[in-house]
């Protein structure tokens, strides 16, 4: 990709994971996008591997994991690995997976939970490790209301 990898912070401070991810993976979809999930929890790619086909009732994400046949296919991948399978121009970070390397992404997606403590730390060393090495960076934070504002 001759562009730098965006990467946005998102700061969970109201809601969960669970009701933030599948918004964010809609809006990667809309845009045309494929996108890679990347934790570094087995279960978390368990869970959402079921959550995802059933979040809302009038909707579901199509999805695989990367231990799953024809990972290249998946619009949204959910791996616990460094590789980037099914091409995604997006990268969504959980559990302080490790980035690896952002020059197949156009952006790449940071959300941690503004509760805890040890996710904060990471994310802070984080935003310092990819603003050192020149990519572009946006902090996103949970408005008064349920949507999102830019803060940096």
């Amino acid at each position: 990709m001759a562009e730098t990898c965006e990467v946005w912070f998102y700061h969970l401070e109201r809601s969960t994971l669970d009701q933030v991810l599948p918004e964010l993976l809609e809006k990667t979809l809309q845009r045309g996008w494929k996108a890679l999930v990347r934790t570094s929890d087995s279960d978390r790619i368990e869970h959402l591997d079921s959550w995802l086909w059933s979040w809302r009732e009038d909707s579901f994400i199509g999805h695989g994991t990367a231990a799953e046949p024809f990972a290249e296919r998946q619009p949204v991948l959910l791996s616990d690995k460094l590789d980037n399978p099914n091409g995604a121009e997006a990268l969504f970070l959980l559990d302080g997976a490790e980035p690896g390397d952002l020059s197949a992404h156009a952006r790449c997606i940071l959300l941690f939970d503004g509760r805890d403590e040890a996710a904060l730390a990471t994310a802070r060393g984080r935003w310092k490790g990819f603003k050192d090495a020149g990519h572009p960076v946006s902090y996103w934070r949970q408005g008064a209301e349920r949507g999102w504002e830019k803060q940096a």
